[in-house]
Parts: structure tokens; sequence; C-alpha cells
């Protein structure tokens, strides 16, 4: 499945998700909800699982933009990004914006997309320096 942007560190686990925390604020995104899958699936299934938590995080400026084109595109926010373990390394993964254009079908979302995805490509570069 490729929807998104991947990069790879060295960085244990909570050094991964401190530092992604740190690069999107950054680049001027909050985190609005967190999701433990890890924890959740071992709560309500009693399954184990590697470390694996979504981050929902959220540029104020380019969601109220975002939201001025289409109001249903709520539904594709906030961006989500994943940090998670794989092996000896960890993946930090963000979805690509650009569904945003081409999900609803709606060009005039293409500027804010972009700014999104130069944005949260930045975040990424700078987990992966560490």
């Amino acid at each position: 499945m490729d929807c998104g942007t991947t990069t790879t560190t060295t960085l244990d686990f909570d050094e991964a998700v401190k530092k992604t925390r740190a690069s999107l604020a950054d680049q001027g995104f909050g985190v609005l909800t967190e999701i433990d899958v890890q924890a959740t699936l071992k709560t309500k299934l009693d399954q184990d699982m590697e470390s694996y938590l979504i981050l929902g995080a959220c540029n104020p400026q380019l969601a109220s933009q975002a939201l001025a084109v289409e109001r249903d595109i709520g539904l594709l926010l906030p961006c989500n990004v994943v940090v998670r373990r794989d092996g000896d390394r960890t993946l930090v993964q963000a979805l690509d914006p650009q569904v945003m254009v081409t999900l609803p079908g709606r060009p005039e979302l293409q500027g804010v997309a972009d700014e999104a995805a130069k944005r949260l490509h930045a975040a990424l570069e700078a987990v992966a320096a560490g």
C-alpha cells in the first residue's frame, strides 16, 4: 500500500515518538489525537503486537483553508502519522495529503495539500536525521 511517506530511524520507539512530536510542532502541527494500537489490541482482544502509535496531527491554518473549500474534508482530517516498530528499527509514516485533492476531486485544495505535504515531509526528514 503506497498512500504515504515512510522514514526509518534507529531511534528506539519512545525517542522516535518524542522526536516526531517535536518535528511536527516545528512544522506547525499539533497532535490532537493519539491511538495506542498496541495497548488497545491487548486490552480489547488480548492480542500482542509491536509498538504502534497513531498520531492525529493538525495544522490549524491549513485545516481552516481546506475546510473553507470543502466542508466534507473533515472526514480526511487530521493528518495521520504512524510511529511503529519493525524489527530492530522504528518507522515513521505520514498519510499523503494529496488524498485531500484526489478523493473529493477538488483541485482547489491542491495548494493546501502541497503545503501540508511539504511540512510533513520536513518533519519526517527531521526524525530520520535523529
